[in-house]
């Protein structure tokens, strides 16, 4: 997986350089904040390097951050990455099963089913505040 630490600057540097651009893309250049489009094969190799945050490991990260996010559901998925049904069928039965393990592992302190435990066992006040 790539470094969240990494990508969070990654997307400070892009928000404060380019605080109103319309790209939907997570790599954008000086040239590509004015459009829609990627930046390009050249910069986005240039720019990733001999780093562990590969613009494949970055791709597949962001897909399957999306399907534990929203549910596991392809439709959604198909639409906001532009996928293929087989794809996003094959990243949403991924989520689920990291949730069904996550589930497995720990279902009483899972946020998913359950609410959160005091460390004191102590339940404090329930209903919304």
């Amino acid at each position: 997986m790539t470094s969240p630490a990494a990508v969070l600057d990654w997307l400070d540097h892009r928000r404060n350089r380019w605080p109103n651009t319309a790209n939907p893309h997570l790599l954008i250049t000086q040239k590509t904040a004015v459009e829609l489009g990627p930046a390009g094969k050249l910069w986005t190799t240039r720019a990733t390097r001999n780093l562990t945050a590969t613009l494949e490991r970055l791709r597949v990260d962001r897909q399957l951050e999306e399907a534990l996010t929203h549910g596991a559901d392809p439709l959604h998925l198909a639409l906001v990455f532009g996928i293929d049904e087989k794809t996003a069928i094959r990243y949403a039965d991924s989520a689920r099963q990291l949730l069904q393990a996550d589930l497995e592992a720990d279902p009483v302190c899972s946020p998913r089913t359950h609410g959160s435990t005091p460390e004191n066992g102590i339940p404090g006040p329930s209903g919304s505040r």
